[in-house]
């Protein structure tokens, strides 16, 4: 047999009895304390005078702190991992042991009776080495860590230098350390460049990752920076991006950590949606107040949008929660999710129904009489619904109208339609249908008790038929990934995010809004593309390549968020702005879609895109030659 055969048993039988050898050795340092105390204090003769006292007294010694130090745990820590708490309480525990020590003999031994210096020497020579053994045994599995990566270790890169860092540093000692090798740390704060943290250097700041990269070959950076803004994680994610390491980051605080969770166990991987730089937003009191005890009815509810305020609302203790959506797929989904959340908790009614059913809808509304509704169905993909225009209008303009006209006869309190940047200035059948339906609310609101809104926000990651996934799939057959334009830029929001700043302009509703969503900075495709594929281990253009395929019919180099008439109002909240209603006759919004009604129900598509114009005069088609621009 092997010597590592062997020393594998051995290792195994000294871990399943630690406690047994830990009590074992504290016997032997505290014999060995009490008998060298006497023996300096009162000399051999002394002992020998005193030998009955001596003996008893040195059993009841071993055995109070032997029983003590069990009582306070002290033999199921693993003190190679001891940190403050463990040796605060190994001082804790001698006190005690000191203590009832004392006050035992002094009510036992009466007479003959020895100096109190002695039992106080002995006893504290005996915490004083029970508590040094334990950090010298600390210190020296720290150290036997060692200075250099094993074979095998990944050489890891800490990005902070706070309690989040501290905390990672400990963890991976604990449960990583034949794994990882954390070689050195950065961070932005001058005073701790050039300082220590747990024996990890900090060897400079964020600017300096890429030369440190190369310098020591780091295959692993760990971001702790949980409590850092949201705009200074997006500019240290995106130089860590170009690196070529593997990305982990520690998230915020406050959602990662629970009870005794582990930080190491939330780290994960960087996705896309952290380089936007965007902070997190959080529920008020008074957006839960605007869902709770009520019935709320979501149309489109199995969508990507959909879906979202489906769980935002749920968790909001909703009276009564109704999902409207054609796709049964879909719905059965959201409907799945939700049940196993939550249970009897939730009264949560899935209705299988298209909002060009009218009857249905009006149906639907007599029996579920909602007292807020969030309109999410439409459909959304510009390349399709540019090759059927029809469609578009039947469904985003005239589902619109059928849902409204529903919420107004029934007495809803509220209608919250969810709108698109590509309503502005429309270039393409989709946005022009949405700027249909934002007219339809603004409208409607001039004649009904319901107060109708719209909330209008660009492009969100993750969402059915957002560019992510497909760049995803590009990257995973190897490429190429398809970018229409070098200049193309977008705004972005994750769907959370979008939901949460839905539900916030939902308390906001007085009645004919368009709220806008703040959404920070646009982003240039390319750059998403190329920060994508560095995720993904790869290197743009050299190992992935990124191919221009033009813009589509109705595609804009830049989206727009305001007609140029709309203007923006602030709001309570910093992330939502309102847009002055712009002057329209309802009267013949109504009548242009009586007009139109029936030319698109006989697929007259023609027709009913010159009728499209008509109704929103800023709907521009771009010219092919325009669109190859």
């Amino acid at each position: 047999m092997s010597k590592d055969a062997k020393q594998i048993p051995l290792h195994n039988y000294f871990s399943r009895h630690r406690s047994v050898f830990l009590m074992l050795a504290d016997f032997i340092i505290i014999s060995m304390c009490y008998i060298s105390t006497w023996g300096m204090l009162l000399g051999r003769i002394s002992v020998v005078a005193y030998k009955p006292i001596w003996f008893s007294s040195g059993l009841i010694f071993v055995a109070i702190f032997l029983l003590i130090f069990r009582v306070f745990g002290m033999y199921d820590s693993l003190w190679r991992y001891a940190e403050t708490y463990e040796f605060l309480k190994c001082c804790l525990a001698s006190l005690c042991s000191i203590f009832i020590f004392l006050v035992i003999t002094l009510i036992i031994y009466r007479s003959p009776r020895l100096p109190i210096s002695v039992y106080f020497i002995s006893s504290l020579f005996a915490s004083s080495m029970t508590l040094y053994y334990r950090m010298f045994y600390r210190v020296y599995r720290s150290a036997k860590l060692g200075h250099k990566p094993g074979a095998g270790q990944k050489k890891v890169l800490l990005v902070g230098a706070g309690n989040a860092a501290s905390s990672v540093l400990s963890e991976l000692h604990k449960t990583g350390e034949g794994r990882f090798f954390v070689v050195c740390a950065v961070d932005d704060d001058m005073d701790k460049v050039g300082r220590r943290i747990q024996r990890v250097k900090i060897e400079g700041t964020t600017n300096d990752i890429p030369q440190i990269v190369e310098k020591y070959g780091i295959n692993l950076i760990i971001v702790a920076l949980p409590s850092a803004s949201q705009r200074d994680k997006k500019r240290i994610l995106s130089i860590c991006s170009k690196t070529r390491c593997t990305l982990r980051i520690v998230p915020d605080v406050l959602t990662a950590m629970t009870g005794d969770e582990s930080i190491v166990s939330h780290i994960r991987d960087v996705n896309v949606e952290d380089l936007l730089g965007r902070d997190v937003i959080t529920i008020s009191a008074h957006t839960t107040q605007l869902i709770t005890g009520k019935t709320v009815l979501v149309t489109g509810g199995g969508g990507s949008i959909g879906s979202e305020l489906c769980r935002q609302i749920a968790a909001q203790n909703p009276k009564r929660l109704v999902i409207l959506d054609i796709y049964e797929n879909n719905a059965y989904s959201i409907q799945q999710e939700l049940v196993r959340r939550y249970g009897e908790k939730l009264d949560l009614r899935v209705e299988i129904c298209s909002v060009r059913d009218e009857e249905k809808i009006d149906l639907l509304f007599d029996h579920y009489r909602p007292d807020i509704v969030f309109h999410a169905a439409a459909h959304k993909h510009v390349p399709l619904m540019e090759a059927c225009p029809e469609e578009a209008i039947k469904n985003n303009i005239f589902g619109t109208l059928n849902v409204a006209r529903c919420a107004d006869k029934y007495h809803t309190a509220k209608f919250v339609m969810i709108s698109t940047d590509k309503a502005v200035n429309p270039t393409n059948i989709m946005g022009a249908t949405k700027r249909v339906c934002e007219m339809i609310v603004q409208s409607m609101n001039t004649r009904s008790d319901t107060h109708f809104s719209a909330v209008r926000f660009g492009n969100v990651l993750g969402s059915n038929g957002s560019v992510i996934p497909l760049f995803k799939e590009q990257i995973a057959n190897g490429g190429p990934v398809t970018v229409t334009h070098p200049d193309i830029v977008r705004y972005f929001m994750t769907i959370p995010e979008a939901v949460s700043l839905v539900l916030k302009a939902g308390e906001m509703v007085g009645g004919g809004e368009i709220f806008v969503l703040d959404m920070g900075e646009p982003v240039r495709i390319k750059d998403l593309a190329e920060n994508l594929i560095r995720l993904s281990g790869f290197e743009p253009e050299t190992e992935i390549a990124i191919t221009y395929t033009g813009l589509r019919p109705g595609e804009k180099l830049f989206e727009e968020l305001l007609l140029s008439e709309e203007g923006l109002e602030k709001t309570e909240n910093e992330k939502i702005f309102v847009g002055k209603p712009t002057v329209m006759n309802p009267d013949k919004v109504f009548e242009s879609l009586e007009e139109l009604k029936p030319v698109v129900l006989a697929n007259q598509t023609e027709e009913a895109v010159r009728r499209l114009h008509e109704l929103v005069p800023t709907f521009h088609s771009p010219s092919k030659e325009e669109t190859v621009l």
